[in-house]
């Protein structure tokens, strides 16, 4: 059962623990249980104040429903939670050999949008890029407490998942 108390804390508001980690299907489960007891058709016959906090729990829900469902915004809110800014819009500074793996990828895409099968393989090396970084978030939070580490690998993910949806733009356009 949900903890509708516990609005200031995403985890604690879907009784999980607060962690990188995340049972998806646990999530879906307990976000589902809410949505059922704070839906705002289910309180059309409460008061104004019943129907307002319904509707406030309801959104709270969408919210962080889809922080924790998404790693980037669940690892953001984590560092957030232990007092890390992972200072998306101001630190763009990245590992040389993280830069210059995002050049080559970069290279990759443009001699090969006409390739499908190239494109393939480019996309298998951005998703084993992409879960080592989260195998690798899982260890700097759950493991290590590390949110530091953490931010620098958030912001190293933004990056990689940014280039996986040009990446499937410019695959889907070929198909």
């Amino acid at each position: 059962m949900a903890n509708l108390s516990a609005s200031d804390n995403y985890f604690q508001f879907f009784g999980l623990t607060p962690q990188f980690q995340v049972n998806l299907a646990g999530l879906d489960q307990a976000y589902l249980a809410i949505q059922k007891e704070v839906h705002p058709d289910r309180h059309a016959r409460g008061t104004d104040s019943e129907q307002r906090l319904a509707m406030q729990m309801a959104t709270l829900a969408n919210t962080a429903y889809q922080t924790l469902k998404n790693p980037i915004k669940r690892g953001l809110y984590l560092c957030e939670l232990h007092g890390v800014d992972a200072q998306l819009e101001t630190n763009t500074a990245m590992p040389a050999a993280f830069l210059l793996q995002q050049i080559a990828w970069r290279e990759k895409l443009e001699e090969h949008e006409d390739d499908l099968i190239a494109l393939a393989d480019l996309s298998a090396e951005v998703d084993v890029s992409y879960q080592a970084t989260i195998t690798e978030l899982i260890e700097a939070i759950d493991r290590a407490g590390n949110y530091i580490r953490a931010a620098e690998l958030l912001r190293g993910l933004l990056f990689i998942d940014k280039f996986a949806t040009e990446l499937d733009d410019v695959t889907a356009d070929l198909a």
